[in-house]
């Protein structure tokens, strides 16, 4: 089954300025290196068959005659690989001379796309060689290199398929008006980049920015090159950098400064492309050239049975880098008290009533109940956390969740539910001793009947507690915990949960109550509604009974971002959770997931407001409209018959 993937390489060669015949060895032997690990498409620097920096010898005739010929050499020699490649070369033609990209595959040289930006300022003086692309005639052919009527433009997309690529030039990018931009737009998703960007101090993190941000807007992979060792260091110094980005994201980074040849690979996600831009209603409209000619080329696959150089986070929802989680942490939190604060300013509310139980989730809400109540100026001890014991409640969780409540200056109530439960267990003839459904949803609904009254007597608002893993498995129960009146941690899944309670735990929002923090976070996750054990411990694993959140978290942003299908998640997860969960257990979950998913809708179709803090949610107003009866049927299938070993 193939999914979607296509193996890209960023390919930095060694070079000799003006030196056509070495550059071209060099040129050779790492397509040839490329087509070795599987590469499907290549890249490679600005002018790399001539080198960037020959200055005044463009102008010359010989230099240009042989680069012509080196690269219709380089074109018949990989003939066989079966790799669409992109070469810089300049080209003259009718008394100009153009920068350009030669695109080869199969023995053909497909087209030539000319730089459109040419730079003129401080260090780069390519005007006084070069002339721009853009002004050439609509469907401008040549002959070049051997081949005859060669499409020649900046109007040039290559593939097959569902696969598109496309070409433009260093300074392409940094304009305010890229051409892939236009080349996105008209379908390409492989956006290729020659460049010859010298190295400053300072630069490099902005370039990154600058090809993450163009990922992102074009919504494609997209693959830079750039000129390293063996350019002219007269002036300039060019570290040769391979930097491929998806979407947003740097996926794979070569080593810069090397002062040998290097290879950056990585595989491109078509699929997951095309799924957010069909989401994306924005990306379409007029921009470049009135109709693009479509240059048919096979394009290899990468194969799932390959060794991949694509990693897989197993933690998507967490920020990585110790930077970006603290930023990320605190911004998250911010957006969750400021959701709350609002919706308590809006209604009026005198106090925040709050579940506390010592769990993972309840314990995030308050942390950021009292956020909301510092920004707004209020006193904690008006917000009410009302700790309900009942039948399953362990002396750990219910002494964490006093001791949290006083460490945060919270007013804390305690009621005990057991009586009023076995009431109830009385009057609809129920056996204390059936374990059953009606025996642990009882309890849940008598805690929230508390928690709206209480908010009724004290002009309150109940805080809701359930998390995103929580809704997409509808693991809550229907108007018990299920129900609020503003989740705060509606869109943030558990493994950001225990996240976030961990970090808060090392920042002055928790500091006071750090113990506490950091042993509900060691905690095992549990709704504590059953019994205990003998000795008094929790008999009531969440994980044992739905299965890892970590995976289900996996599992679902996956499926909701990236649009994958269970075959291509299970192939995903079991290269994300090497060593840690069997394929069987990968299995056996995922089935578990689409069945949860697909049948718990009708509890997230009446879920309370609450904040979207991430880019996936499953707020029936916004992200996620899904009816509740839809059929699961095509989606269970194929994870119960997805081969594994």
């Amino acid at each position: 089954m193939e999914f979607g993937f296509v193996r890209v390489a960023a390919a930095v060669p060694l070079v000799r300025v003006a030196d056509c015949k070495y550059n071209t060895e060099r040129l050779l032997d790492m397509v040839r290196q490329g087509a070795g690990v599987g590469a499907g498409v290549m890249v490679f620097p600005e002018l790399s068959v001539t080198g960037y920096t020959c200055g005044d010898l463009f102008a010359d005739g010989l230099l240009i005659g042989q680069a012509e010929d080196c690269l219709a050499k380089l074109i018949k020699e990989t003939a066989g690989l079966g790799v669409i490649c992109a070469v810089g070369v300049p080209v003259r033609h009718n008394g100009k001379l153009y920068n350009c990209a030669a695109v080869f595959s199969g023995g053909r040289l497909l087209g030539l796309v000319p730089k459109t930006h040419i730079p003129n300022y401080e260090e780069f003086y390519e005007l006084r060689w070069f002339v721009s692309g853009a002004g050439l005639p609509c469907g401008a052919e040549i002959d070049y290199a051997g081949h005859e009527r060669v499409p020649f433009g900046t109007d040039l997309l290559f593939g097959e398929g569902n696969v598109k690529i496309a070409v433009e030039i260093c300074e392409d990018l940094w304009t305010p008006c890229p051409p892939s931009s236009a080349h996105a737009v008209n379908g390409a998703n492989i956006i290729l980049n020659l460049s010859a960007s010298d190295e400053l101090a300072g630069k490099n993190g902005y370039l990154i920015s600058l090809i993450e941000q163009q990922s992102a807007r074009t919504v494609s992979c997209y693959a830079y090159s750039s000129a390293g060792f063996g350019e002219s260091t007269t002036d300039l110094v060019f570290a040769g950098k391979g930097i491929i980005a998806e979407n947003g994201r740097t996926i794979a980074r070569g080593p810069a400064f090397s002062y040998g040849g290097s290879l950056t690979v990585c595989e491109a996600d078509i699929q997951a492309l095309d799924h957010n831009r069909c989401k994306l209603n924005t990306f379409a409209g007029p921009c470049g050239p009135a109709q693009y000619r479509e240059i048919a080329v096979p394009v290899k696959r990468a194969c799932p049975d390959d060794n991949f150089y694509r990693t897989f986070d197993p933690y998507p929802f967490i920020p990585s880098g110790d930077r970006d989680k603290d930023e990320r942490c605190a911004e998250i939190f911010s957006i969750q008290a400021m959701g709350l604060a609002k919706r308590l300013v809006h209604t009026g509310a005198k106090s925040a009533v709050i579940g506390i139980s010592g769990g993972l989730d309840s314990t995030l809400a308050l942390l950021v109940t009292a956020a909301a109540f510092d920004a707004l100026g209020k006193d904690r001890a008006d917000i009410k956390a009302v700790t309900m014991p009942g039948f399953g409640t362990t002396g750990r969780t219910y002494n964490n969740a006093v001791k949290l409540v006083g460490a945060l200056g919270a007013g804390l109530r305690e009621i005990d539910i057991r009586p009023s439960c076995e009431q109830h267990f009385r009057d609809i003839g129920l056996d204390p001793a059936d374990r059953g459904a009606a025996f642990e949803n009882a309890q849940a609904r008598e805690r929230t009947q508390i928690l709206m009254d209480i908010a009724n007597m004290e002009g309150g608002l109940v805080v809701g507690t359930g998390d995103l893993s929580e809704l997409a498995l509808g693991w809550a129960t229907y108007n018990g915990d299920q129900m609020s009146m503003y989740g705060v941690n509606a869109s943030v899944p558990k493994t950001l949960v225990k996240y976030l309670v961990e970090w808060a735990a090392g920042n002055p929002v928790g500091e006071a109550a750090r113990e506490y923090l950091l042993d509900i976070v060691r905690t095992p996750i549990s709704p504590e509604l059953l019994p205990p054990d003998e000795a008094g411990g929790i008999t009531q694993c969440t994980e044992d009974l739905v299965g890892p959140y970590e995976l289900h978290d996996f599992f679902l942003y996956n499926f909701i971002r990236a649009g994958a299908r269970p075959a291509k998640i299970f192939f995903m997860a079991n290269r994300a959770f090497a060593g840690k969960f069997s394929g069987e257990q990968i299995k056996k979950w995922l089935v578990v997931f689409f069945r949860r998913f697909f049948s718990q809708q009708f509890k997230r179709s009446a879920m309370p407001d609450g904040p979207k803090v991430g880019t996936v949610s499953l707020s029936p107003r916004g992200d996620w409209r899904m009816p509740s009866d839809a059929c699961s049927s095509l989606w269970v299938e194929e994870a119960e018959n997805i081969p594994v070993g």
